[in-house]
């Protein structure tokens, strides 16, 4: 079972790189629904990444829940958390004609997950794998807002 967990909670391995493990694990997030964009419809493609999330927040947080207690508090190799914030902003972005706006939600995203404003440190208090989703999931759903906000606007 604890390759399962470090298949899961390591994002199929990314979490293992050196150099920002968390930008790598939202990278590959960003590149399975670029991929997945380019083959289904805006709807369809909604539906997965939606399906997508709710799949690795469940997954995620038992895997995280069971690494943190071989690896410690938060550890740095676990990215499942950054792969379900960064399809948050996602959820609706068409893929073939919005990459410009993936890219703003994946740099969104990221700055939110880095400095952590306004309340997203908080999550972090929360025990277990909860607590490693739930910043994560926070700062996507603030990127999502904004992203909202952009496509009003233009």
């Amino acid at each position: 079972m604890r390759l399962f967990e470090k298949i899961i909670g390591t994002g199929f391995g990314v979490g293992y790189w050196r150099y920002g493990p968390g930008t790598a694990g939202a990278l590959l997030a960003l590149a399975i629904w670029w991929l997945v964009g380019m083959v289904l419809s805006p709807t369809w493609l909604c539906i997965v990444t939606v399906a997508l999330a709710v799949i690795f927040t469940v997954l995620g947080t038992w895997a995280a829940d069971r690494l943190e207690t071989i690896w410690g508090k938060d550890p740095h190799k676990v990215v499942v958390d950054e792969m379900v914030g960064m399809w948050i902003p996602l959820i609706i972005i068409d893929a073939q004609s919005s990459a410009w706006l993936a890219l703003i939600a994946f740099i969104l995203f990221r700055l939110f997950d880095i400095f952590k404003p306004f309340g997203i440190r908080r999550m972090e208090d929360l025990r277990g794998g909860v607590g490693i989703m739930a910043d994560d999931i926070l700062a996507g759903v603030y990127s999502l807002v904004i992203i909202l906000f952009i496509e009003v606007m233009v």
